[in-house]
């Protein structure tokens, strides 16, 4: 299982009047995890486009658990799900730094699509395949 650890410190920008983190800003804390892992493992949103790739998502997911108010850090844990369809998978757990206590859970999809037509890859494309093999995700 690959993973990766990430921490966010929440912004004053992303809390409402009562300091409170405004739910939407989970699901940006999630691809903040998602581009730390990509960064990691030499999958990123930049490693995709030289390859011709998009990688848009389809589908996200947001558990939560405890708000977060502005002040604190989190820690993003983002997991690689290996499938055999074309597609990525990523699980979140986010912890708020100091009591380590879980805030939210959930999960994205995204899509191999060709970066110039949006046209979808019904199978992975070979570079992904490469980086499967190398990190013994088949």
């Amino acid at each position: 299982m690959l993973s990766h650890q990430t921490q966010v410190a929440v912004r004053f920008n992303e809390a409402d009047p009562l300091g409170i983190v405004w739910h939407g800003h989970y699901i940006r804390y999630f691809e903040d995890g998602r581009e730390a892992f990509g960064k990691e493992y030499g999958v990123s949103y930049l490693d995709f486009y030289h390859q011709g790739l998009a990688v848009p998502v389809v589908s996200v997911h947001c558990d939560y658990k405890k708000p977060l108010r502005y002040g604190n850090t989190l820690v993003v844990e983002t997991i690689y799900r290996p499938a055999a369809a074309a597609k990525l998978r990523f699980d979140y757990k986010m912890f708020e730094l100091e009591s380590m206590e879980l805030v939210a859970t959930g999960y994205s999809l995204q899509v191999f699509v060709d970066v110039k037509t949006f046209e979808l890859h019904l199978i992975n494309p070979p570079f992904f395949e490469t980086w499967k093999k190398k990190w013994n995700q088949d």
